[in-house]
């Protein structure tokens, strides 16, 4: 099993989410986090002043699946997040070792 993370802009939310539903992902968890990369933040111009945001606002989706599941993943989240401009975001794959679903007491991927 793997935990997929993936941090995205906000406004492809919903189009990352409705492309993994396609792709078999059961379930996700959405956090809303601000961070920088590369961009290092950006300028706005406020009332004639401008401010300097060093943390830009992002989408983090954590999905639990079984390792045969995730190269599909990581094709549907990048082909759905992507915009071509700097910021797009990252993904990342870690080992899951563990997986309980509290209601059933099921383990492993069929807790997923």
């Amino acid at each position: 099993m793997k935990l997929i993370e993936a941090i995205i802009k906000p406004f492809k939310l919903d189009e990352v989410k409705d492309a993994l539903l396609e792709a078999g992902v059961q379930g996700m968890t959405v956090t809303e986090v601000k961070g920088f990369g590369r961009q290092k933040g950006h300028k706005e111009t406020y009332r004639g002043t401008e401010y300097t945001i060093e943390f830009v606002p992002k989408v983090k989706i954590e999905v639990a699946v079984a390792d045969d599941l995730v190269p599909r993943v990581l094709e549907t989240i990048t082909r759905s997040a992507k915009t071509g401009s700097i910021g797009d975001g990252k993904i990342f794959v870690r080992d899951l070792h563990a997986a309980v679903r509290i209601r059933t007491g099921e383990t492993g991927e069929s807790a997923l």
